[in-house]
C-alpha cells in the first residue's frame, strides 16, 4: 500500500503538538479524521508511528523516519506554492516551534533571540512555556527545553548552552534600614526571598538553603520576577540571577566574593527536532544570544537595559 502524503502531514502535526486534538486544530480537521489518517499511515507502513507517553503522543522509531519524509513533503509543497505565485524562492522558516525554559532565560535571552530571528522570517511562530523543572523524560509537544543543571535524559540530545551566576541582592532602602551583612554568618539575621522550598524541582537551585541554612523564608514564589520585585520592595535579601538583578540600579549585590553560585544552562532536544529547519534556526539563535550575553550571565557587568 502506498503512503498518502496527507497522512504524513497529519503525523507531523500530531508529533509537534503531542495531541490529536492539537493537530486537528492546527490542520482545521476534526479529531476523528486525524485518528483515521494516523491509522491509514500505520497500515501503509506496517507498524506503529506513535506511542502513548505521559505528556501526549511520541513518535516511534518508525514514526521518526516517517517524520523526515513528512518534512520533505511540507518543504516541497511550500516551494511549489512559492514558484507558482512567483514569490521569493529563498529558504524561509515557517511553522510553530515550542520551547520551555526558566522565567529569566525565557524573558531576557530567548524572547529577544526569537524576535531578531522573526525579523528575517516573519512566518516563524514560537511558543515559550516558562517553567523551572528538570528535563522531561517524555517531551511530547516540545521541540526545545532549556533547563538548569546537567540533564539525565534518554532518547534526546543535551547541549551545554552556557553558565550563569546567582548572588544575594538587597534594595538600597532595605540596606539603609537594616544594615548590610558583612559576613555569611550575618545573613542569618535577614529574611530570604527565593523559591518555595517544597515546590523546587531542581536540586541545583538549593544553594541559599545549603550555603546559609539559618536564613528564614520571607516571601517565596515559583517565579523569579516575583523574587526580583519582592527584593526591590524590601521583603528581604533575594537570591537572584545576576543577569536579571543587575538590570535594576536600586538593587545592591551583597557579599559577591562569598556568595556566587555558578550554574549551567543546558538545552535538550528531541531526536527529530533538528531535522526541522525552523527548530535548527531557533537553536542557533539561542546559542548565539547566550554566548553574546556571557558577561551579563556571569554578573561581570551591569546587564544592558533592553
Amino acid at each position: 500500500m502506498s503512503v498518502d502524503p496527507h497522512d504524513l502531514l497529519v503525523l507531523r502535526a500530531v508529533a509537534r503538538t503531542g495531541r490529536f486534538t492539537g493537530a486537528a486544530d492546527e490542520l482545521a480537521l476534526n479529531h476523528t479524521t486525524v485518528s483515521r489518517r494516523i491509522q491509514s499511515l500505520e497500515r501503509a507502513l506496517g507498524g506503529r508511528v506513535l506511542s502513548r507517553a505521559a505528556g501526549g503522543w511520541e513518535p516511534t522509531e518508525l514514526g521518526r523516519r516517517a517524520l523526515r519524509a513528512a518534512d520533505g513533503v511540507s518543504e516541497a509543497l511550500d516551494g511549489l506554492a512559492a514558484e507558482v505565485s512567483g514569490a521569493d524562492l529563498r529558504p524561509k522558516l515557517a511553522g510553530v516551534v515550542r520551547l520551555s525554559a526558566t522565567d529569566g532565560y525565557s524573558a531576557l535571552v530567548a524572547a529577544p533571540a526569537v524576535a531578531d530571528l522573526q525579523r528575517e522570517h516573519p512566518e516563524l511562530q514560537v511558543e515559550i512555556v516558562t517553567v523551572t523543572r528538570r528535563a522531561l523524560q517524555q517531551r511530547s509537544g516540545l521541540d526545545i527545553e532549556v533547563v538548569v543543571g546537567r540533564p539525565q535524559v534518554h532518547r534526546a540530545e543535551a547541549v551545554l548552552l552556557g553558565e550563569y551566576v546567582l548572588g544575594m541582592y538587597a534594595s538600597e532602602r532595605y540596606l539603609a534600614e537594616h544594615g548590610a551583612p558583612q559576613t555569611r554568618d550575618e545573613l542569618v539575621a535577614h529574611p530570604l526571598v527565593y523559591f518555595i522550598d517544597s515546590m523546587l524541582q531542581v536540586d541545583d537551585l538549593d544553594a541559599p538553603r545549603r550555603l546559609v541554612p539559618g536564613m528564614r523564608d520571607s516571601l517565596t514564589s515559583t517565579n523569579v520576577f516575583v523574587h526580583v520585585e519582592a527584593t526591590r520592595a524590601g521583603a528581604g535579601i533575594g537570591f537572584l540571577p545576576c543577569f536579571v538583578a543587575d538590570r535594576h540600579p536600586d538593587l545592591v549585590r551583597v557579599l559577591p566574593e562569598e556568595i556566587a553560585e555558578v550554574l549551567p544552562y543546558w538545552m535538550v532536544l528531541r531526536p527529530d527536532s533538528l531535522d526541522r529547519p525552523a527548530v535548527a534556526a531557533v537553536v542557533a539563535a539561542l546559542r548565539d544570544r547566550t554566548a553574546a550575553m556571557a558577561d551579563a550571565l556571569r554578573g561581570d557587568r551591569r546587564a544592558e537595559r533592553l
